[in-house]
């Protein structure tokens, strides 16, 4: 089960957004790669504690986390499981720092390191049935991407000398002032191409096609994005590769009906099945499973079968499988069969008669939702 993010920084649920900051940097200090070399516990709080600050710091996805949990963001709402690397961290919160380290969490892991630009991501979509997001899948999907030429040859930048960026110093009312910009001759790569071959671009990439393979887990939802590390485009030079962002569409199963983990079936029955009592096979995303209505049951009535819905995303429990039984009237009846019922209509064994056992049309629907 995955960690509390209010956990994992120290903090309350009520935490102000300057303690939540706070909270991170001093988590990000502690854990920082170059302050523990080599020592990977401490990488992955380090990563841990950036995947809760990068959730929380957030009004719109803290919301949602409060709201429902790890599940919100399962699939690329938030750093899917910790899977964002060392270079995406500090691109994205490197100006908490300040000065710490040797003022440098722009572009590696200190100061004064080669600078590391990231390759573009790719998006794609992949429709899934309800058996294969009940159960978990393995999909291969053949994807396009660029990657680095064979025979690219490359030479240290000269304008930024490697380091990606162009520092300027200027004389303001408050003193002199350094800002950095991106390098325009590499383009924030610190490397330069010196020759390539005749199929690369002007970056020194070329097109391939790759069967990439892909686990999709247990319970995802239509909408739910998955992240597949490294599986985007390349980046030139010394760069890392770009991530492969995978959209899920679910189809539409032809009996069932998804609401959350929970499943809904439809069952209709006839008069002499709902009085007498009867066997029915019923559909569940993983199969056919039989169960015996007893007799005199209601139209309307609610059977719940445990553990037969849909997994959790996160693994927590499995939903389960909401049987609705609809007893069908007939629209046309033989004379012997008016007679029948006619000759019934006075019968105090027909009349409805509901017992306390028997709830109500909104307690059922109460029930649903529990």
């Amino acid at each position: 089960m995955k960690e509390d993010y209010y956990d994992i920084l120290g903090i309350s649920k009520g935490a102000t957004e300057a303690e939540i900051k706070k909270a991170y940097r001093k988590k990000a200090i502690a854990y920082h790669p170059d302050k523990n070399p080599g020592d990977a516990k401490a990488e992955e709080m380090f990563k841990k504690a950036a995947e809760a600050y990068e959730v929380l710091s957030n009004p719109d996805k803290r919301a949602k986390y409060d709201r429902f949990g790890h599940q919100a963001f399962e699939g690329g709402g938030g750093f899917n499981g910790g899977g964002m690397n060392m270079e995406d961290i500090f691109s994205q919160f490197g100006d908490i720092f300040g000065g710490a380290f040797g003022g440098g969490f722009g572009g590696g892991f200190g100061g004064g390191r080669e600078a590391r630009i990231k390759g573009s991501n790719l998006r794609i979509r992949i429709k899934l049935t309800l058996d294969e997001i009940s159960n978990g899948v393995e999909k291969k999907i053949k994807v396009k991407r660029k990657v680095q030429a064979p025979g690219v040859r490359y030479s240290t930048c000269p304008t930024c000398n490697g380091s990606g960026q162009i520092m300027r110093v200027t004389n303001t009312i408050l003193g002199r002032m350094q800002t950095a910009s991106t390098c325009h001759t590499c383009q924030g790569s610190g490397q330069t191409i010196l020759s390539k071959p005749a199929d690369a671009d002007a970056q020194g990439l070329k097109i391939v096609e790759e069967t990439v393979s892909i686990q999709i887990p247990p319970g995802v939802s239509d909408g739910m994005q998955l992240k597949v590390s490294s599986k985007g485009n390349d980046a030139p030079g010394k760069g890392i590769p770009g991530d492969l962002y995978v959209l899920i569409e679910e189809t539409e199963h032809e009996t069932l009906k998804r609401e959350g983990d929970n499943l809904h079936y439809d069952l209709y029955i006839s008069f002499s099945e709902a009085a007498l009592g009867v066997a029915k096979d019923i559909e569940t995303a993983s199969g056919k499973v039989r169960i015996k209505l007893e007799p005199g049951i209601q139209s309307g009535k609610i059977l719940r079968l445990k553990g037969k819905g849909v997994s959790n995303v996160n693994g927590y429990s499995k939903g389960d499988l909401l049987v609705h039984v609809n007893v069908w009237t007939p629209k046309q009846l033989t004379k012997e069969q008016k007679d029948f019922f006619e000759r019934m209509q006075d019968d105090s064994n027909f009349a409805p008669n509901p017992e306390k056992s028997d709830k109500s049309f909104f307690e059922k629907v109460k029930d649903m939702f529990s």
